[in-house]
């Protein structure tokens, strides 16, 4: 994205020095780059390029909450009525399990990291949700729900994720066909959405296998099952548990119950991720969907199985709090001593900060969290998404105060900024530096850190002519012979601080060859 606001490199087709991204979608990138371009003026690039994708966040949580809150007003979704009345409101009701839902997403361990980057993967969570909110809306707002999933198609195409929205609304256009009122012009709305699909990703080299062997899958089966467990924790029990007690709807108005859509979804996600190399940014798609089934899990759960999920809840992310806190104060005063000795000896180098803002919004998230365990544990008027109050408000908590407290810390551990710094310092202000075997976080880290242009030295050591080269160790132990060695003279090798087994080379072009 930094390429492309200093235009370095195409919009359609973004590279850095000369190396693609890791992930496709053209829209993202540029979108980022349009947002470093548009608010560099006032703030720092690094912060300009993450407010399109915290708007991408809420709109994920509002058409998340919309969703469930169309598929709650489903009449084979009401509670039952009672003989005298007294039951809940249908709009009522819906509201409440839409809170319930959005709670349920918050609270998901899987929403931590991935969702808050700034990756093609931000941006497909959030086209996955539009179209989750526009498939809920076909029973009530037809024509407008086929509009925004033929929108939110072609957005997750241009995302970077073009079979899994060819799947997705291949699927839902054959739910919404058993739909009553639906007339011939909106089928052949949906099948334009499709066909739109596949010309787009066709016509902008969209298709990107990543895809592993069968054999690949029954060896990973093992890690593949942890990351279910813990990634859609607390809501997969949830889920198990709504599909349990409504199994005797699925034998009637299967084409018109609420669990048909979540389902479909999920298990299309499931099975995407599963077969793909990263199958924990693929899963973080399904979350939307295992919320709502989850949500719909809360009228019929029992006593004792939501207080097994308080107590639970209390005791992990209070512990989490603690540790986080813990060794914040060991950096700051020194006590108690070892939780500062141990981190110095991870990231060395390191020099602890103190923020006075970001610990009052600690203090005050800390404060919240003490208030909201009193609350629950009080005797208060019994909602249905009571029970998820803890782990969404818990998972918060231990969120804010990794982004306060421990800030610093794991900028200097996970940036390349060190080390920029340090090539910074030896090669000042160059016109170019090669780069021979770095990989695409390193190469990012050197351009926008140091501020330098790094070109790939293989494909255009012939073009182009720069003073510096900065090389991967192992790809020259690989191949020794990609180097003139009577061309470049091995200059310093320098370390990342906070990770022993990374290491980069730094070269200097000869006087004789310079000279030339």
């Amino acid at each position: 994205m930094w390429e492309i606001s200093q235009g370095f490199s195409a919009v359609w087709q973004p590279e850095m020095a000369s190396t693609s991204p890791e992930l496709s979608g053209p829209l993202t990138y540029a979108i980022g780059a349009a947002a470093i371009s548009l608010f560099s003026p006032w703030i720092s690039p690094d912060s300009a390029v993450r407010i399109p994708f915290i708007a991408g966040l809420l709109f994920t949580l509002i058409a998340t909450w919309y969703a469930i809150y169309f598929l709650a007003k489903n009449p084979h979704a009401q509670p039952v009525v009672f003989a005298f009345g007294g039951e809940a409101k249908p709009e009522d009701y819906a509201k409440s399990i839409a809170d319930a839902g959005l709670l349920a997403l918050i609270a998901c361990l899987g929403m931590a990291l991935p969702s808050h980057e700034t990756t093609p993967l931000s941006m497909q969570l959030c086209m996955t949700a539009l179209l989750f909110c526009a498939a809920a809306m076909v029973r009530t707002h037809l024509l407008l729900a086929i509009l925004l999933l033929d929108l939110s198609l072609v957005l997750l195409t241009l995302s970077g994720a073009p079979f899994l929205a060819l799947m997705l609304g291949i699927g839902i256009a054959y739910l919404v066909v058993k739909q009553a009122q639906v007339r011939f012009e909106h089928l052949g709305l949906l099948i334009c959405g499709c066909l739109g699909v596949i010309a787009l990703a066709t016509w902008g080299n969209l298709w990107q296998w990543k895809l592993i062997t069968l054999s690949e899958v029954s060896t990973q089966w093992k890690g593949l099952l942890r990351l279910l467990l813990w990634f859609t924790w607390p809501a997969w029990p949830l889920a198990a548990w709504t599909l349990w007690t409504w199994r005797n709807q699925w034998r009637e108005h299967i084409w018109q119950q609420h669990l048909v859509l979540p389902v479909f979804i999920y298990f299309v996600v499931l099975i995407a991720s599963i077969t793909t190399k990263n199958p924990e940014r693929t899963l973080l798609l399904s979350l939307p969907a295992l919320a709502c089934l989850a949500a719909f899990a809360l009228p019929t759960l029992k006593r004792s199985v939501a207080a097994l999920i308080d107590w639970f809840t209390l005791l992990f992310f209070t512990g989490g709090a603690v540790i986080v806190w813990v060794v914040w104060i060991s950096l700051q005063t020194g006590w108690p001593a070892q939780p500062a000795i141990n981190v110095i000896r991870l990231v060395p180098g390191y020099v602890s900060e103190f923020n006075w803002l970001q610990t009052v919004v600690a203090l005050i998230m800390t404060a919240v969290w003490c208030k909201l365990i009193l609350w629950r544990l009080g005797r208060n008027p019994r909602f249905i998404w009571k029970s998820l109050v803890l782990p969404a408000s818990g998972a918060l908590l231990c969120w804010v105060l990794l982004m306060t407290l421990w800030m610093p810390l794991l900028n200097y551990a996970r940036s390349y900024q060190p080390l920029a710094m340090q090539v910074k310092a030896w090669v000042h202000e160059p016109h170019c530096v090669y780069s021979l075997g770095l990989n695409r976080a390193q190469i990012a880290g050197l351009s926008f850190h140091a501020n330098l242009k790094m070109v790939d030295y293989e494909k255009n050591k012939s073009a182009t002519t720069c003073e510096w080269l900065i090389a991967n160790p192992a790809t020259l132990q690989k191949t020794p012979a990609t180097l003139d060695t009577a061309s470049w003279k091995k200059f310093r090798v320098i370390r990342r601080p906070a990770d022993k087994r990374e290491d980069i080379v730094m070269y200097q072009r000869t006087a004789s060859k310079t000279n030339e």
